[in-house]
């Protein structure tokens, strides 16, 4: 079982590849790859699908991130990690200066 999300930035669908390749679409069975879809009860129930009775997506679609809905957490304990960095590096700058006067 192959996943794939394809179609415009933003409005990606998802699909799931077939023997052949060719992507088909899943979006009458999930609405996108992403959260519960991707826990051991939502893949056992993809699992189950039959990928031949699936539409096939014409043409040659943009294929989208792989999973949908990440959110910004990631980039935010970053940014939190970094801020306390700079603020540690900061007071032990000024602390030294406080002493260098004394």
């Amino acid at each position: 079982m192959k996943l794939v999300r394809f179609g415009a930035p933003d409005r990606e669908k998802p699909g799931m590849l077939d023997a052949q390749g060719r992507i088909r679409d899943l979006s009458k069975v999930i609405p996108d790859i992403a959260g519960d879809e991707l826990s051991p009860k939502g893949l056992a129930k993809l699992r189950k699908v039959n990928v031949d009775k699936l539409p096939l997506v014409r043409g040659t679609p943009r294929i989208g991130p792989c999973v949908g809905k990440v959110g910004n957490s990631p980039r935010l304990v970053l940014l939190a990690i970094l801020r306390a960095e700079a603020g540690r590096r900061h007071r032990h700058r000024h602390a030294a200066r406080r002493w260098r006067r004394l």
